[in-house]
């Protein structure tokens, strides 16, 4: 099981990285936002294309960000119910919900990769290709599936009692 603590630590790690990257992205966002404000309001002439950049970032933001909320689990639960169930079941239960979601996540993943390979479109202003945003939901979805196996692997070891 040594070799699985260290996967496990490898995804993490790359996990953590790709939120590092996602966050970084932040600062130049919120500089161009802040400037397209000051240059619409004090001189009357927008930044062109600061919307395109923006939504483009803040997609890169949100996407890398997946995997490491999960990680820190960060998401939105709601245990009201399974916090009254014994711990064996609500294990089961959570080890059912997680396979489910690889399922999705898988899915997502695998769509995401055809639907960026076969995207040949631009932004309108800019004329940014559009692939590289697309294939980005294709590696979020990967290490989030991750993720959620080592999430799976934890639980398995606990209903053994190891």
């Amino acid at each position: 099981m040594e070799a699985y603590e260290n996967i496990k630590a490898l995804i993490q790690k790359v996990t953590r990285f790709l939120t590092y990257v996602g966050m970084f992205l932040l600062i130049p966002m919120m500089l161009l936002t802040a400037a397209e404000v000051v240059g619409r309001g004090v001189w009357s002439r927008p930044i062109p294309g600061t919307l395109e950049l923006s939504s483009y970032m803040l997609s890169v933001f949100v996407l890398l960000g997946l995997a490491y909320t999960h990680q820190v689990k960060g998401h939105v639960r709601v245990t009201m119910f399974t916090d009254r169930l014994p711990e064996k079941v609500s294990m089961g239960l959570d080890l059912i919900t997680t396979l489910l979601s690889i399922i999705i996540i898988g899915i997502l993943c695998w769509q995401g990769y055809v639907v960026a390979m076969e995207e040949v479109s631009v932004s309108d202003m800019l004329r940014v290709p559009q692939y590289p945003f697309r294939l980005l939901v294709s590696v979020a979805a990967l290490f989030l599936c991750l993720e959620l196996m080592c999430d799976v692997v934890d639980t398995v070891r606990k209903l053994a009692g190891k």
